[in-house]
């Protein structure tokens, strides 16, 4: 029965990826690095996510009640910054959603782009 080159190469990498891992003397440091490696993502993709998940966090606080104007209003979160952008019917509706967005856990500041029919959207 003859060994099919594919298979041959397979094993050998099996081999070598074991005992480059399993070595009594430095098996354990590169098991470490390896895991710390594949577990922890970089700090960019760990900012844009806890970033996301603030920008969620605040949509689900601040549209919670069923009159709330969700399709209207879109969120978004930078460096613990909410930005808050669309065109709501009233003053009242703005700052309500502005305060609420404020009193949710990891904001530091609401910056409030909202703005009413025949108004222009604020610039910053």
């Amino acid at each position: 029965m003859a060994i099919k080159p594919f298979s041959f190469v397979l094993g050998a990498l099996a081999g070598a990826a074991a005992q480059y891992f399993l070595d009594s003397q430095s098996g354990n440091r590169r098991r470490s690095v390896a895991t710390d490696k594949s577990a922890s993502p970089g700090d960019a993709e760990a900012t844009d996510l806890n970033e996301a998940s603030l920008a969620r966090k605040v949509e689900t606080e601040i549209f919670r009640d069923e009159n709330a104007p969700k399709g209207k209003v879109d969120v978004n979160a930078e460096g613990g910054v909410v930005y808050l952008r669309g065109e709501l019917d009233d003053e009242g509706q703005i700052e309500a959603l502005t305060k609420a967005a404020e009193q949710v856990d990891g904001v530091e500041r609401v910056e409030s782009l909202l703005h009413t029919p025949g108004t222009p959207a604020p610039t910053k």
